[in-house]
């Protein structure tokens, strides 16, 4: 009777014995996963934080590029008025030219004294003219810098963009 209760029992000592060597593989893989599935959450977090500073940088890029746009516009709006303005000074020293020429040969005394007085406010006109034209030439190289500091502006954002494109190829898995 003794030896058929050792037999009876024998499997579940056995049983009992094998049962920790199952349930330690068990929890090394259980362990595993945990750490992956904590490596997973933190390479998510990483992932989410640069494409919030992808899109930032994206946005700035955007804002920039309007801006750099608008300061080519004023660039180009200065520089139409100072062609306007050079124009009309050629047109103004024309205009000087031709009644000084109608003053040398005058066909009667009340056309002398038109084309003197015609030709004091041309002069007059021509040295307004000269001060347009000192304010406009002041105004490109104010636009000019003002345009050259955005491209310059553009240029670092688009460095800082090149500079994550770079670190995110680094970081893809191989």
């Amino acid at each position: 009777m003794r030896r058929a209760s050792i037999l009876l029992l024998s499997p579940l000592f056995f049983a009992a014995a094998a049962f920790p060597q199952t349930a330690q593989p068990d929890n090394q893989v259980t362990l595993a996963l945990l750490a992956e599935i904590r490596q997973l959450r933190q390479d998510l977090q990483i992932t989410a934080a640069t494409i919030q500073r992808v899109q930032i940088v994206i946005y700035r890029l955007q804002v920039q590029t309007d801006s750099l746009n608008h300061a080519a516009g004023l660039r180009e709006s200065a520089q139409n008025e100072c062609r306007q303005t050079e124009f009309q000074r050629k047109n103004i020293t024309a205009q000087i030219q031709a009644t000084e020429a109608r003053l040398r040969n005058p066909q009667n005394p009340s056309e002398k004294s038109s084309a003197e007085e015609q030709l004091a406010q041309l002069k007059s006109s021509l040295e307004d003219l000269a001060t347009e034209e000192r304010d406009c030439q002041a105004q490109i190289v104010e636009t000019e810098n003002q345009f050259r500091a955005e491209q310059a502006r553009l240029n670092d954002l688009q460095d800082q963009l090149d500079r994550l494109d770079k670190t995110l190829a680094a970081a893809r898995p191989k």
